[in-house]
Parts: C-alpha cells; structure tokens; sequence
C-alpha cells in the first residue's frame, strides 16, 4: 500500500504543478480553462488506468492464493487418506 500512496502523492504534485504552471501563463481565460480542463481529464485518465492495472493486479493475486490454497487442501485430503489407510491395515 505504501507504494499507492507514493503513486498518489506523485500524481498530485504533478497535477498541482500543471494548474498552477497554466494560470500563470499569459493566456485569455477561455484557453486557461480549456488547458486546466483537459490537464485534469489527462491526469484522471492515468490515475483511473494505474488504479485498474492495480485493481486487477490485486484480484490476479488473490485467484492465484485461491488455487495455492485448493491445491494445498486436495494434497492434504490425499495424504490424511494415505495415512487412514496405512494406519487402517497395520492395526487389523
């Protein structure tokens, strides 16, 4: 998580320089609000792609735990059997 917030911090000082970088210019108010306005659907865009590509990576991770888990479970069931057996036939 440590590196999402990092992610964030990073965004937004990019974000908070790009505004601030176009009210500054010599520009008529229309284009500023133009760049700010197309600056900030930039920036959405890449947060909400980065907050997919995560998303997506944590759900990968959490199917590929589930499996491990499954396979561990099955092979656990197989040797208790294995072992019930051999226990079974040394006792009778």
């Amino acid at each position: 998580m440590k590196s999402t917030n990092v992610l964030l911090g990073v965004l937004a000082g990019l974000t908070a320089g790009a505004v601030l970088g176009i009210l500054f210019a010599p520009d008529k108010g229309s284009a500023t609000r133009d760049q700010i306005r197309d600056a900030g659907e930039t920036y959405a865009n890449s947060l909400k792609n980065k907050l997919d590509d995560f998303l997506n990576s944590m759900k990968n991770r959490y199917e590929d735990e589930i499996e491990e888990a499954k396979d561990f479970t099955r092979k656990e069931k197989e040797r208790f059997g294995q072992e019930k057996e051999k226990i079974r036939q040394e006792i009778l």
